[in-house]
C-alpha cells in the first residue's frame, strides 16, 4: 500500500516532467527501511518494524505493529523468543484498545537496549517484505515498477480529463446551438408563419422551416436536423409567448464564456489537469497523512544480541569445548549463535561454533567467546620456533577470518612451542621477565620485555626476535594497561545510533568510564554509557561526550507562573541511565534553548508597557545568573513580555574545547499566554561537522619483512 497524499504529489510531479519516487505506507504504522526497496519489483525488499518505546529501565511498550501481523501473532512471537531463551522477560501484557500497546516487563538485570534489537532480530517486531508488483495491460500481466505505474495512471488520467472536457464542450455547444434556434424562431414569428400553420404533416414542416432558416444557417456550429425541428415544434405556445429575449442572451453569454473556459483547459491540459490533481488532495486528503515513519536500519546481528543462555566448557587436554562437558573447565556464558576461539600450545588457533561437543585439537592453552570485528582484543605471544630454537615475541589482533580454519600464529615449524601467550580485551601490555638456561656465552641470565614497545601486526607476522638463546620461563612482572587510543565513536542522525564507522557527527574518543550526555526537546536529560547497542530517541536535541565540568546555559518557560528564566548549572549529580528534568514538571513548561559556551548570547523581542511596544535587546545569558544546581529554578529572564528568543552567539573563553561535541538545534517554543503561535525558528547551535563517510578497509600485515620496528625488525635487549 501506498500513501495517498504522496500518490497525488506524485501524479503532479509526473506532469511536470519528473520522476517520481513512491516508497509505502502501511496501514499498521511502524517503521520502515526501503532502501532496497527497487521501485515494488521483484528483487527488492522492504523491513518493517514495530514501534518499541522504553517506558524506564525495565519496561518496554510496542505502539504500533509491523504490516502484515497482528497483536497476537507479535505477542506469541515474543513468547516463543522466551521460551528458547533468545530473549528474558518478565511477562508481556496487550492493553490494545483503540491503540497499541504491548508491554513488555523485563527480567532483572536485563539492557533494555539489547533486548530492543532482540526483539527485531528473533521475533515479529522485524518483518521482510518482499513486493512484486503486477499489472493486467492488455489481458496479459505485466511486472511493472510502482513509478511506471502510477506514471501510466496519471497519464491515462490526463487523458480523461481531456474527454470530459471534450463532452463538456459538445454539451454546450448543443445548449447554444438549440438557445439560438429558439430565439430566432420565435424573434422571427417563424411560429406564425401561414405556411408553417398550413402544414398538414411533419415532412411540410420540416420543408418550411429549412425555408425559413436558410438565411441563418452561416451562423450555426452544425446544419440542422429534423431532430432540431422536432424540439422546435414540441415546445408548448405558453412558454413561446413568454419567451424572454434578454434573459436568452444572457444565458447564452455565459455559456459562451464556460465555453471559452473550456478550450482553455483544452489548450492547458497539463496544468489543468495538475489542479485537478490538487483540488483532490484538498477535498479528500486530511486524516490521509503517512502512517509509516521511514528510516534507514542498521543490520542487527543475531550473535550478538541473542541472550547469553547456555554455558560453554572446555577439556584442555583432550581437546573438547561444548555445552555437554559441565564436568570440565567453565568458559563462559554464550548464547547457542556465538563463536568460540580457541588457541593451542603448538601455536594454531581456531573459529568454531558453539556446539554439544567439538574437538579442536589437543593441548588447548585458551578458549573464549569470539567477538567478530572486534578491534580493541590484542593477543600478546611469545614462542620458541622449532627450527631454529628462535624465540619471538608478537602482538596482534583477530579479524576476517574463516569458521573451522586452523591458522598459525607462528613460522609453522615443526617443534614450535608456545612460551607465553595473554588475552587483553582492552589492548593491555604488561611487562615479563625472561629467564634463559644457562650458558657459556651469557652473563645476563635475566632481563625484562615490556610489550607497549612491540607494534601491533597481523596474525601471520612471525614477530621480532627476543633471544637465539634457550628460554628457561616468562613470568608476568608487572600488568599492563592499554596501549590503544580511546575509540572514536560517532552519532548517526539518521540510524538513532552510536558508531565507529564514521557515520554521522563525531562525538570524541572514549575510554574506560567516559559517558555520553543527552538532552530531550522535553527538557529530560540522562547520561549514558557509549555501548553501540544504546539505542536513542527521535526528540533528542543535544548529544555529546559528558562533560562533569562543563557549565550548561538553559532558558525554559515555567507554565505556572507563565514566565521566561535563565539557569546556569553543571551536569556533575547525574547518575549513570537515570533521568533527570531540566524544567519544572508544571502543565505548559518547556524548554527553549540549552547552550554548552561560557558566554551565550541571546536576541530577546519584548512588549513593553500598556501600548505593547516592540523593543529588541541583546542579553548575555552568564552575567544574569551564578552557576547553581541543576534543580534550580533561576533567574527571571525579563519583566516583560516576551515575544521571541534567539541564541545568536555562543563565545567561549577557554582556548581548549575538552570534546568535540554533537548539539541539535530546539525549535524555540514562544510564550502562550495570549492564546497565540508564532513560527518556530531553530536556533543556532555550534555543531561539530560530520566526518565525511568512508569506507572501512582492513589491512593486515601478513609479511613480516615488510614492516620494521627497529634496526632489522628485532626488538633490542641488550
Amino acid at each position: 500500500p501506498h500513501n495517498f497524499i504522496e500518490l497525488i504529489d506524485a501524479s503532479i510531479e509526473i506532469l511536470k516532467g519528473n520522476r517520481p519516487d513512491l516508497l509505502p505506507d502501511f496501514p499498521t504504522g511502524g517503521l520502515a527501511d526501503c532502501s532496497a526497496y527497487n521501485e515494488g519489483q521483484r528483487g527488492g525488499k522492504i523491513r518493517v518494524r514495530a514501534k518499541i518505546e522504553e517506558r524506564d529501565k525495565k519496561t518496554l511498550a510496542i505502539t504500533e505493529v509491523p504490516f502484515s501481523t497482528t497483536t497476537g501473532s507479535l505477542i506469541d512471537s515474543v513468547i516463543a523468543a522466551n521460551d528458547k531463551g533468545k530473549i528474558r522477560i518478565k511477562k508481556i501484557e496487550d492493553n490494545t484498545a483503540k491503540d497499541v500497546e504491548i508491554v513488555i516487563h523485563l527480567a532483572p538485570g536485563i539492557s533494555p537496549d539489547v533486548t530492543i534489537d532482540a526483539l527485531y532480530a528473533f521475533t515479529d517486531c522485524e518483518v521482510s517484505i518482499s513486493p512484486n508488483t503486477c499489472v493486467i495491460k492488455e489481458n496479459k500481466p505485466h511486472f511493472m515498477s510502482v513509478n511506471d505505474i502510477l506514471t501510466e495512471s496519471t497519464v491515462f488520467t490526463r487523458e480523461l480529463l481531456k474527454q470530459e472536457l471534450e463532452i463538456r464542450l459538445a454539451e454546450l455547444k448543443e445548449r447554444i446551438f438549440f438557445s439560438s434556434l429558439l430565439k430566432i424562431f420565435i424573434q422571427n414569428g417563424m411560429y406564425k408563419n401561414p405556411d408553417y400553420e398550413s402544414s398538414g404533416n411533419f415532412e411540410a414542416v420540416v420543408k418550411v422551416l429549412n425555408k425559413l432558416f436558410a438565411p441563418f444557417t452561416p451562423q450555426f456550429y452544425r446544419a440542422i436536423l429534423p431532430e432540431d425541428f422536432k424540439k422546435l415544434i414540441d415546445k408548448p405556445m405558453s412558454s413561446i409567448t413568454r419567451f424572454d429575449v434578454k434573459k436568452a442572451d444572457e444565458q447564452m453569454k455565459t455559456l459562451e464564456n464556460e465555453i471559452k473556459e473550456v478550450n482553455k483547459h483544452l489548450k492547458q491540459l497539463t496544468e489543468y489537469a495538475i489542479d485537478w490533481f490538487i483540488k483532490l488532495k484538498e477535498k479528500f486528503g486530511k486524516g490521509r497523512e503517512r502512517k509509516t515513519e521511514l528510516r534507514v536500519f542498521d543490520r542487527v546481528e543475531a550473535a550478538q544480541v541473542a541472550l547469553a543462555n547456555v554455558k560453554i566448557y572446555m577439556n584442555r587436554a583432550d581437546g573438547f569445548v561444548g555445552t555437554v562437558l559441565k564436568k570440565d573447565e567453565f568458559i563462559g556464558d554464550c548464547s547457542d549463535l556465538d563463536e568460540i576461539i580457541v588457541f593451542r600450545e603448538d601455536g594454531k588457533f581456531l573459529v568454531t561454533k558453539v556446539q554439544e561437543k567439538v574437538f579442536v585439537g589437543k593441548d588447548i592453552m585458551h578458549a573464549a567467546i569470539f567477538k567478530k570485528n572486534d578491534e580493541r582484543t590484542v593477543y600478546n605471544y611469545i614462542y620458541k620456533d622449532g627450527e631454529t630454537g628462535t624465540a619471538f615475541i608478537k602482538r596482534f589482533f583477530v579479524q576476517g577470518i574463516t569458521r573451522d580454519k586452523e591458522y598459525d600464529m607462528t613460522k609453522g615449524t615443526k617443534g614450535t612451542k608456545t612460551l607465553y601467550f595473554t588475552h587483553n580485551p582492552n589492548g593491555e601490555a604488561e611487562v615479563v621477565n625472561v629467564q634463559l638456561k644457562p650458558h657459556t656465552k651469557l652473563k645476563k641470565l635475566s632481563f625484562d620485555l615490556d610489550f607497549a614497545e612491540v607494534a601491533i601486526k597481523g596474525r601471520s607476522s612471525q614477530g621480532n626476535v627476543v633471544t637465539k638463546y634457550p628460554v628457561k620461563k616468562i613470568t608476568l612482572k608487572t600488568k599492563g594497561v592499554s596501549t590503544l587510543a580511546g575509540r572514536k565513536i560517532w552519532y548517526d542522525e539518521v540510524l538513532k545510533r552510536l558508531n565507529i564507522d564514521h557515520r554521522g557527527t563525531f562525538l570524541g574518543e572514549f575510554d574506560g568510564e567516559d559517558k555520553i550526555l543527552k538532552v530531550l526537546s522535553n527538557g529530560v536529560c540522562e547520561i549514558t554509557s557509549f555501548d553501540l547497542t544504546n539505542h536513542f530517541e527521535d526528540k533528542m536535541i543535544r548529544i555529546e561526550k559528558y562533560n562533569p565540568d562543563q557549565v550548561y546555559t538553559i532558558v525554559h518557560y515555567e507554565g505556572k507562573l507563565k514566565n521566561y528564566f535563565v539557569k546556569r548549572f553543571t551536569f556533575e549529580s547525574l547518575v549513570l541511565d537515570k533521568p533527570v528534568s531540566l524544567i519544572s514538571d508544571e502543565h505548559g513548561s518547556k524548554m527553549i534553548l540549552i547552550s554548552g559556551a561560557s558566554q551565550p548570547v541571546v536576541k530577546v523581542e519584548l512588549s513593553k508597557g500598556k501600548n505593547h511596544l516592540p523593543e529588541t535587546t541583546e542579553l548575555n545569558l552568564a552575567d544574569l545568573i551564578d552557576v547553581k544546581g541543576i534543580k534550580a529554578q533561576g533567574n527571571r529572564l525579563s519583566p516583560h513580555e516576551i515575544k521571541n528568543i534567539e541564541l545568536i552567539a555562543e563565545h567561549d573563553d577557554e582556548e581548549d574545547v575538552p570534546d568535540p561535541v554533537a548539539e541539535i538545534s530546539l525549535k524555540e517554543v514562544l510564550s502562550e499566554e495570549h492564546q497565540s503561535e508564532a513560527a518556530e525558528k531553530e536556533l543556532p547551535q555550534k555543531e561539530e561537522k560530520p566526518v565525511s563517510s568512508a569506507k572501512k578497509i582492513e589491512l593486515e600485515i601478513t609479511n613480516p619483512d615488510d614492516v620494521e620496528i627497529k634496526g632489522k625488525g628485532q626488538l633490542p635487549l641488550f
